[in-house]
């Protein structure tokens, strides 16, 4: 990789995080007035047909996209995105964003704790005061012994373990398929499983909401698209730092839009979550 490709992959990746954060402000909205399953299965729907059209276009068509030796493993990493999609939209409406994306940043620790069990990865004392810190920054966020503990802080945490599992699901399977077959399949099972669910709960929308529901629909393309291209011209080493952003522009989304409060406590805990996750990062970068 080139110095121009990382700095272009760099770049790339500050938008995504930008894309996904306001798309999450959209979620947020849409959310709080017509049912979540609704509003994810259409956001789906839309996905599978950018999927198919991006797919057919390259060589080799649906048919290649679509062959692997790991149909299970592919299905299990489908249904456990698309429902920890629905888990996370959830957490918008009932914590908001600020507190939600502070919580769901303990994920990349909760890779490293699993990547042992899942993947067979050897993970040394250093990781693994790494994720302990990263712990010590979510008990500060949720701050249990106050008296201000809520059950709901809960459900973002869920999000984050659903969301590691499905990272290292997605890690398994790269050593046989392609990330074209893992995009495809990720887009065809999550169109599938949430339109079973998500036909039963179908409502009337407003035309201004329709509008809102396009915009989201092209900026889950938009930000998919992105994260694929950017990963395409630099290493996911040197791009996972910048991902972060994603809970500074979130957090701005919460606050200029839905009148949301930075609390210190948050704040903090974060931090030290974003902190123990960037020497993880770092170690591993050193490994390789």
């Amino acid at each position: 990789m080139t110095q121009q490709n990382t700095r272009s992959g760099i770049m790339l990746m500050i938008l995504a995080t930008l894309i996904l954060a306001l798309q999450d402000g959209i979620s947020r909205h849409l959310a709080e007035q017509y049912n979540v399953y609704m509003t994810v299965m259409i956001r789906y729907w839309f996905f599978a047909v950018f999927v198919i059209a991006l797919t057919s276009r390259k060589k080799g068509g649906i048919r290649k996209a679509a062959a692997t030796t790991q149909p299970f493993l592919q299905i299990a990493r489908g249904l456990i995105l698309i429902v920890e999609i629905c888990v996370m939209i959830a957490a918008f409406t009932i914590l908001g964003l600020v507190e939600s994306h502070a919580i769901f940043t303990i994920y990349p620790l909760i890779v490293v704790a699993l990547s042992g069990p899942i993947l067979g990865e050897k993970v040394g004392w250093r990781r693994w005061s790494a994720v302990a810190v990263g712990i010590a920054g979510m008990i500060i966020i949720l701050r249990p012994g106050n008296g201000v503990f809520s059950i709901a802080a809960i459900i973002p945490l869920i999000s984050a373990a659903l969301f590691a599992i499905y990272s290292l699901l997605t890690r398994y399977v790269s050593r046989k398929d392609s990330t074209e077959t893992s995009f495809f399949w990720t887009g065809i099972v999550g169109a599938i499983a949430i339109s079973v669910v998500g036909v039963w709960f179908w409502e009337p929308m407003t035309p201004a909401d329709w509008g809102w529901m396009l915009m989201l629909c092209i900026m889950a393309t938009a930000g998919h698209w992105t994260l694929i291209k950017c990963y395409e011209l630099a290493e996911a080493s040197a791009l996972q730092p910048f991902a972060y952003f994603q809970l500074v522009f979130a957090s701005l989304v919460g606050i200029m839009l839905f009148g949301e409060s930075l609390k210190l406590n948050v704040v903090v805990g974060a931090s030290i979550i974003v902190l123990a996750g960037l020497f993880t990062l770092l170690r591993e970068r050193r490994q390789r």
